[in-house]
């Protein structure tokens, strides 16, 4: 169990422990709902869930076959650029 403490701005700062475990970073976003036994603290989907077929048509690709390098490549520049792709 951890106990954190609310500052004067109204913030609570989640243990390094619970951020780590969890992959949390710097600007997620959490939703936070009133239950009976308090408030329950999660993080925000950004999108709703889909089933494959809902989607598997935006995975065509017309052009030539792309290597991992590129592949990797593409992922580490979306990622620099906040995650924007095209």
């Amino acid at each position: 169990m951890h106990v954190i403490r609310l500052s004067s701005k109204g913030q609570l700062v989640l243990p390094a422990a619970l951020r780590n475990a969890h992959r949390w970073g710097e600007g997620d976003e959490f939703v936070v709902e009133e239950v009976p036994e308090g408030l329950l603290l999660r993080p925000r989907k950004p999108f709703p869930p889909v089933r494959l077929d809902e989607v598997a048509g935006s995975l065509r690709y017309a052009g030539p076959p792309k290597s991992i390098e590129e592949m990797d490549a593409a992922i580490a520049a979306a990622v620099r650029e906040g995650g924007r792709t095209g």
